[in-house]
């Protein structure tokens, strides 16, 4: 008989306040499992140093931006930190129907609106950080952005935080090794849910069948 059953990829959404650890779990997760693609938004930020265009992000112009959110190319569409994000809708889809897994690493409002748009292909996980004063260490051991830039976004946090109820899951941060673990499990057992194994009802009647 052989083969592997088909089925239908799902999307993984990863979120949590900046700093958390977020980014750092996607990219572990991304780099032990091919069956994991991760989602490229479209962004009107600056290019940050050592970021790679078509690989961390797309970078546009506000004006192309505005284009797209116009022909509706985007899933969901925010803005943070005084710069807009998307999702392209495209390739995204085109992912599911293959049966690969797509990652994405977005805020509380782009899950939102992900979430109105495809609520069955999505888990959604929330990390939160062990504490306040951890999660303030974390940005500025990061060295990306200046001492105004962190104070901003540790009050932009407790806003963040308050929309935990809203995902699946909450993975707590104490440890990247162990959140690793605990995200990994969650992915494994949204793969197996019967709904999104498409082949399984012809798995079983071959099964029946005697084959």
């Amino acid at each position: 008989m052989g083969g592997r059953i088909s089925r239908r990829g799902l999307m993984l959404v990863l979120s949590s306040p900046s700093g958390a650890g977020k980014t750092t779990l996607s990219r572990r997760l991304l780099a032990e499992d091919p069956d994991l693609t991760m989602s490229i938004s479209v962004t009107t930020r600056p290019k940050r140093p050592g970021e790679q265009e078509g690989v961390d992000y797309i970078f546009v112009e506000p004006v192309e931006f505005d284009l797209m959110v116009n022909r509706r190319q985007l899933l969901e569409h925010a803005k943070v930190f005084d710069h807009y994000y998307g999702t392209p809708a495209e390739r995204v889809e085109d992912a599911l129907s293959a049966g690969r897994d797509v990652l994405f690493d977005i805020d509380w409002q782009g899950t939102q609106d992900l979430k109105e748009e495809m609520r069955d292909d999505m888990a959604s996980i929330f990390i939160l950080p062990p504490s306040t004063r951890e999660l303030e260490r974390r940005l500025k051991k990061r060295a990306q952005d200046s001492d105004e830039e962190v104070a901003r976004r540790m009050s932009k946090a407790a806003d963040e935080i308050s929309h935990w109820p809203e995902y699946d899951y909450v993975v707590v941060n104490y440890d990247v090794d162990a959140a690793l673990q605990q995200v990994r499990a969650i992915l494994t057992a949204e793969r197996l849910k019967r709904s999104r194994q498409a082949g399984l009802g012809d798995f079983v009647k071959r099964l029946r069948d005697g084959q």
